[in-house]
């Protein structure tokens, strides 16, 4: 195994790809975590990081949904994750260019 901190930052920053592909800021992750998992030092838990990250705000947006109509609730909850999607994969990236454990808040741990 070898360290390799800018794969790191890059499988964080790569979860940015969903404002311009839709999409990709879940596939690129998720595909750099399983084929360099064994292959990199910490990759594993920033990987598992990411993708419980990822799909906990699923799960949030789907929750949101139907709380739109009730007083509007759900628009102010798709805004907060709409922060959330743009500051907690910057600022893991910083951590992990550091040498830090990721921390995404309000993740359910589902891959552990």
């Amino acid at each position: 195994m070898k360290e390799d901190k800018q794969l790191l930052v890059l499988t964080h920053l790569s979860q940015l790809l969903d404002f311009v592909t839709g999409i990709g800021g879940f596939i690129v992750p998720l595909v750099l975590w399983l084929t360099k998992k064994d292959e990199i030092i910490n990759m594993d838990a920033h990987g598992k990081a990411i993708i419980n990250f990822r799909i906990s705000m699923f799960i949030y947006i789907l929750i949101c949904i139907p709380l739109i109509l009730l007083l509007g609730l759900g628009v102010l909850g798709l805004i907060a994750i709409g922060i959330f999607y743009l500051i907690f994969p910057i600022t893991n990236a910083i951590k992990a260019s550091n040498g830090e454990e990721p921390n995404y808040p309000f993740s359910i741990n589902i891959i552990k």
